[in-house]
């Protein structure tokens, strides 16, 4: 348990984008309770009053209306060494529901677990991607969502889903080209079939999201680039998830990073490749894993790192005016390990240190998720806790 609280108080919580409107007043102030429940584990109502700011009646109110749905637990008296009645603990009931959760930014394989409210994984499930494009891409994607709630063993939650491409506040994936996804209302279809609530986002920003949850990066500027498939980013900035004009932040798989006189490099890159977008020369043509896995095919150990250092540096090429932007203190990447760390990574940040202030770039720390291989279902996990208790 105290492990569990330790982990709590390490968390963040995003930062509010929108105005609270009246009529949502018992929605915002009962996703505060919430919230601070998850963060910081049990309190009392008189201390859950003191921590948000609402008055008792509200706070006794909505504890309430909390251990009706199953939500919340009383954990018995509590001494607090003060006159008068000692108060109750209420917790969250980390045990009352779970939640699916599903990774689709492998190329070969759709990634899903059951997590529990803490972001521990208690089952794991895996689909191969064999190709599946379009249409039958989201039957496969459907009948593995199935799968994992069938071997949920408590009510879920709802179902989080981390999809490659550009996708609108309402889980409709506008464009993810490698899937051949345009305008496919992905959230609707499952939770329609499912029975379900489903939320879907962007994977890089889900895993923005569990690494700034569950991995104790800071929120002042936090970059999660994501490699698969395809590339992308998602950014945190002083507690906010930045979504862009067009919901498209943080698309820099498809920024051009090789064209034809490109002669910069130690070890070329070569012709500009097509991209599933349609154009050529795309960051993810030569930083997506099929791509570093096709450049190190065969190679000697020593080849192959000065390899993958070629597209490191390319890398640190694009990354640096973006750094110099934001003002990021932290570059999290996820994907391969093998591929990615080591050569790749000095590579890159050596590369934005030459191109930047080192007032910019001189702290910032370029490392490997520290979530591993389950960053993006963790933040599909709070797609869920956010879009259905109001937690971040």
């Amino acid at each position: 348990m105290t492990a569990v609280r330790e982990s709590q108080q390490q968390r963040r919580l995003l930062r509010p984008t929108s105005k609270v409107l009246p009529e949502h007043a018992r929605a915002h102030n009962r996703s505060m309770v919430l919230q601070h429940l998850f963060h910081f584990g049990p309190h009392s109502r008189a201390e859950l009053a003191r921590a948000t700011g609402l008055t008792r009646v509200t706070v006794s109110d909505l504890v309430g209306g909390l251990l009706a749905e199953g939500l919340v637990t009383e954990l018995g008296l509590r001494a607090e060494g003060k006159p008068g009645k000692p108060g109750t603990p209420v917790g969250l009931r980390t045990d009352a529901f779970q939640i699916v959760a599903v990774d689709l930014a492998d190329d070969e394989r759709m990634h899903g677990a059951v997590l529990d409210v803490n972001g521990e994984v208690r089952e794991r499930r895996s689909e191969a991607v064999r190709g599946r494009r379009g249409q039958e891409a989201v039957d496969a994607l459907l009948a593995l969502c199935q799968e994992l709630v069938a071997a949920a063993s408590c009510p879920v939650l709802g179902v989080g889903v981390g999809s490659p491409g550009v996708v609108d506040p309402e889980g409709t994936v506008v464009q993810a080209p490698n899937r051949d996804w345009y305008g496919v209302p992905l959230a609707a279809e499952l939770g329609t079939a499912l029975g379900l609530p489903v939320h879907v986002a962007n994977d890089a920003n889900t895993a923005a999201l569990g690494e700034f949850t569950y991995g104790g990066a800071s929120g002042g500027g936090l970059l999660v680039l994501t490699v698969g498939e395809g590339v992308g980013s998602g950014i945190v900035l002083d507690g906010a998830l930045v979504q862009g004009h067009e919901h498209a932040a943080g698309e820099l798989g498809h920024v051009t990073a090789v064209d034809e006189r490109d002669d910069i490099d130690g070890a070329p890159l070569g012709r500009p490749q097509p991209c599933a977008c349609g154009r050529s020369g795309c960051l993810e043509t030569v930083l997506s894993v099929p791509a570093m896995r096709r450049r190190v095919e065969g190679l000697a150990p020593d080849a192959a790192a000065a390899a993958l250092a070629a597209v490191g540096r390319r890398l640190g090429i694009v990354l640096a005016p973006v750094v110099s932007a934001l003002n990021l203190s932290e570059v999290v990447v996820s994907g391969p390990k093998e591929l990615l760390d080591g050569p790749l990574r000095e590579a890159a940040l050596a590369a934005i240190r030459e191109r930047t202030m080192p007032v910019i770039s001189s702290d910032l720390d370029l490392r490997m998720t520290s979530l591993g291989e389950d960053g993006a279902l963790s933040g599909a996990a709070v797609l869920v806790l956010s879009g259905q208790l109001g937690v971040t």
